[in-house]
């Protein structure tokens, strides 16, 4: 071993044994020597890997989450007997004061060797590399942008998802439901919220693997279509429809939202909002109006951000979520609960009921990420070691961000606007009798 990598040896021992001192945490760092160091007296078997001192000189030179991320992806950087959940309730309340803590003369001491050693470049990326022109008018492609997410493989969504393979917020009767009942629930959830009937006219913006437009066609008896980006999704769909004899009630199309036509008597957007982006929610509002008939019902179930002081403000993008949109939802944007409605009211619709189910999408995306990693070896074998790292990565995260109210998620309920009664009941009692 040379003198350089002896150097530097020394020098992670050095800020690993001061981490340990000012704030100790319950966990170690393993070296790419073998070599465990605890980070506190009950570390236990949880650790963070540190695979190459490479690894250290690229966070060094550019100390950023994207770095962080795509030396995960690689393997460069590991979670060894334990999950990122677990790594989370570890930091405790010492880890979010760390840097305070800590001698920043000493640290910078200590990490001085790796900003002068030898470095592998930056490596494959594994985020997204295509333009995500934010507006419609300004060409974006909103097909490349789904399908870099949902044409991955439906064989890899199969081994975290349910059996109707829904890939939106469940609904838990109680937090012991099962995974499947609870997408059941939330599957007829959706369907008494909009208040289905037999023969109506139902439109699925964003149909996915189509377990809504099935089921309430199957169950409600409404003549049901779809729309998918995804060519995945769309082929699943045709040869589910085609599986479960749907094909005079159930029709699906490889199309573009704006580009439909036609008269519905109710609409779902499940899960499709947040793809749509900040500056194109006029026009989405807009056709949706176009498409519902007076006093029809539109639900629209989606991911949010909390509000901030200012939309300057809220525009900026933290780099956590920066994070989820380049190497998961390129073309991302999340609104705030309050510019949804506003846009709603604003283009024509009157809101009933607003409902938060964000402990709900917590538990979901906990589940996903532990079914993902319980079938590792088949995700690798599917869609490459990078990419099955990079989404369990994502599913804890998000699960975490649930959890922790820095993310949400809302139902909302609307119908088109017209003078008079709603058509509704007086209470939404009889959605959970």
């Amino acid at each position: 071993m040379g003198d350089g990598a002896d150097k530097r040896l020394a020098a992670i021992r050095r800020l690993v044994a001061h981490v340990a001192e000012k704030a100790p945490l319950g966990l170690s760092v393993r070296l790419w020597n073998g070599e465990t160091l605890p980070l506190g007296p009950d570390a236990g078997d949880l650790a963070v890997v540190i695979r190459s001192p490479e690894a250290v000189t690229r966070l060094v030179r550019a100390p950023r989450l994207r770095t962080l991320v795509e030396l995960f992806g690689a393997g460069e950087i590991d979670i060894a007997g334990g999950t990122l959940f677990d790594l989370a309730a570890r930091r405790g309340e010492a880890g979010k004061r760390l840097w305070k803590r800590l001698d920043k003369g000493l640290v910078l001491r200590a990490l001085l060797p790796f900003v002068f050693g030898a470095g592998r470049g930056d490596g494959p990326t594994y985020a997204y590399t295509g333009a995500q022109t934010a507006r419609d008018a300004q060409g974006r492609d909103n097909k490349a942008l789904v399908q870099f997410h949902y044409d991955v493989s439906n064989a890899f969504y199969g081994l975290f998802l349910d059996p109707e393979m829904q890939y939106s917020c469940a609904c838990f009767p109680t937090w012991e439901t099962e995974l499947a009942e609870a997408q059941q629930a939330k599957l007829n959830m959706i369907c008494r919220k909009l208040r289905l009937r037999p023969g109506e006219r139902f439109l699925d913006i964003g149909c996915g693997w189509g377990g809504l437009v099935c089921h309430a066609a199957s169950r409600y008896g409404v003549k049901a279509h779809g729309v998918t980006l995804s060519q995945a999704q769309f082929d699943f769909v045709q040869d589910k429809i085609a599986h479960l004899g749907l094909a005079d009630r159930v029709t699906v199309e490889l199309k573009d939202y704006r580009a439909l036509d036609g008269a519905f008597d109710k609409i779902a957007s499940i899960g499709m909002f947040e793809h749509v982006g900040l500056d194109n929610h006029a026009a989405y509002f807009g056709k949706l109006h176009a498409l519902l008939r007076p006093r029809g019902l539109l639900l629209n179930h989606a991911i949010t951000r909390p509000a901030k002081k200012s939309k300057r403000a809220f525009r900026r993008k933290r780099p956590e979520y920066a994070a989820i949109v380049d190497y998961i939802f390129p073309g991302a944007e999340l609104d705030h609960i309050g510019g949804t409605v506003a846009g709603i009211e604003r283009h024509g619709f009157e809101v009933h009921d607003v409902e938060a189910w964000r402990e709900h999408y917590a538990r979901t995306t906990r589940l996903w990420c532990e079914r993902l990693a319980a079938n590792r070896d088949k995700a690798v074998a599917e869609v490459g070691e990078a990419k099955t790292r990079l989404w369990l990565l994502y599913l804890a995260g998000v699960s975490l961000g649930f959890e922790r109210g820095t993310i949400g998620i809302f139902q909302t309920l609307a119908s088109k606007r017209a003078r008079g009664a709603s058509g509704l009941p007086p209470t939404r009692a009889d959605l959970y009798v």
